[in-house]
């Protein structure tokens, strides 16, 4: 992957709430989700649609990347649904409850060239995220952690044992098609301490941010998976040592007593260009 720009926060927000998506053009948020499924009503739905495309075609959020969640595929909205995204030609289309590589492949064609964000929420879509990933078009995994939950029955923990099967195979897919993945929302807004715990857990699996329902969540999230000073620095020094020991003519270096390859330098250079995208916003 190529592209440094910053995915750690996505927000959810209800596309109906116009309040909501005008504050958000004030967040800090990296990226925005105009929800059309879940958190609307509904009799509701038509006009939340409408206020999506408008709040994407309206501009004014700056570096923020708009996303618009539309209902899944086989509701009485979807088709719709896609025909606004279609028009509004957001940065991403979020789809639940993707279940296999055929509904995948059907939603990228519904969206017409608008990258698709393939939700993976459901017992068959673990068993077929490999092949969801795959997909051309679809350009990242969503972990929708409730849904899986309620289908497998099970009462997940705060360190989340019980899904971190399915949650290591949406980041394992993801690397290898090389796309990103965000790991699920924490739903209690008021536990802070919960939300640093999983937001830690997510970072160290691999994800590349997690998607969020409340601004209050922002601020965790973008420093959770944000480079510290500290490891820009150290990236620095790794690059310095990897270029001094190949000027030498050496193929490795050695640096604070450990080997430094051409896997090291590579991913040195990545954290730095990253942390650089994250300052010069």
């Amino acid at each position: 992957m190529t592209d440094f720009r910053a995915h750690r926060s996505v927000l959810y927000l209800p596309a109906a709430n116009a309040r909501a998506i005008e504050k958000a053009r004030t967040l800090d948020a990296d990226v925005v989700i105009l929800d059309l499924e879940d958190a609307v009503a509904p009799d509701a739905k038509p006009a939340a649609r409408a206020a999506a495309v408008e709040a994407v075609k309206s501009g004014g959020w700056g570096r923020r990347a708009v996303a618009i969640r539309v209902n899944g595929i086989g509701t009485n909205w979807y088709e719709a649904d896609f025909l606004a995204v279609k028009a509004a030609k957001p940065a991403a289309v979020v789809v639940p409850k993707v279940n296999s590589a055929a509904e995948a492949e059907e939603a990228v064609r519904l969206a017409g060239g608008v990258p698709v964000w393939a939700m993976i929420e459901t017992p068959r879509g673990v068993q077929a995220v490999d092949a969801i990933a795959d997909t051309p078009g679809v350009a990242a995994l969503v972990v929708g952690a409730a849904d899986l939950e309620k289908d497998l029955g099970c009462r997940v923990g705060p360190v989340r044992a019980e899904i971190q099967y399915a949650l290591q195979r949406v980041v394992i897919a993801a690397r290898a098609a090389g796309i990103m993945a965000f790991d699920a929302m924490y739903p209690d807004i008021k536990d802070m301490e919960g939300l640093e715990a999983v937001t830690l857990q997510g970072r160290a699996l691999g994800f590349d941010g997690k998607t969020l329902i409340h601004p209050t969540q922002i601020e965790t999230a973008n420093r959770v998976f944000s480079p510290s000073a500290a490891e820009v620095e150290q990236a620095h020094r790794i690059v310095a040592a990897f270029e001094a020991a190949k000027a030498d003519g050496k193929g490795v270096a050695t640096l604070d007593g450990k080997i430094v390859e051409v896997l090291h330098a590579a991913q040195a250079r990545e954290l730095i260009a990253f942390a650089e995208s994250i300052t010069s916003h």
